[in-house]
């Protein structure tokens, strides 16, 4: 059980990404012996093949490097318009989300925010770096 007394969500490799995100915290891998971060969660190094990879806290910052905005409906609890990026995260790694809030354009400074999804644990979304904190239940699209 998380520490919410919830059932685990995910596979065994990304529960601790899963029960992170219940307390609004972004965790990559990294590597113990050189150092490289990875995302999607894997059982070894992406860099050096090592399997000595943990969970570590990640500052939730990155840049966007590309993004497009999506006009069917893909998911019911999305509505379009809505735009996808691809965050380069300040520690090295690509990371696909929903931008939501104010509009961006690639090289912007963004940083995470939670979409709340009722029991399951909340989706990272990211905002400007320059916009007011808080994301609600819709992740303010």
């Amino acid at each position: 059980m998380s520490e919410q007394g919830a059932a685990p969500y995910g596979d065994p490799l990304t529960i601790p990404f899963w029960e992170a995100a219940r307390r609004h915290e972004l965790l990559l891998q990294r590597c113990a012996d050189c150092g490289g971060w990875q995302f999607y969660p894997r059982p070894f190094c992406l860099r050096c093949g090592s399997a000595a990879v943990g969970w570590a806290r990640a500052s939730g910052a990155g840049t966007v490097h590309s993004q497009t905005t999506v006009h069917l409906k893909v998911i019911p609890e999305l509505d379009p318009p809505y735009v996808v990026a691809l965050i380069r995260l300040d520690e090295g790694p690509l990371f696909t989300a929903n931008v939501v809030g104010a509009p961006t354009a690639i090289g912007d400074r963004v940083t995470v925010a939670w979409r709340e999804r009722g029991a399951l644990p909340p989706l990272p979304v990211f905002r400007r770096l320059d916009e007011a904190p808080g994301v609600g239940a819709d992740g303010g699209a």
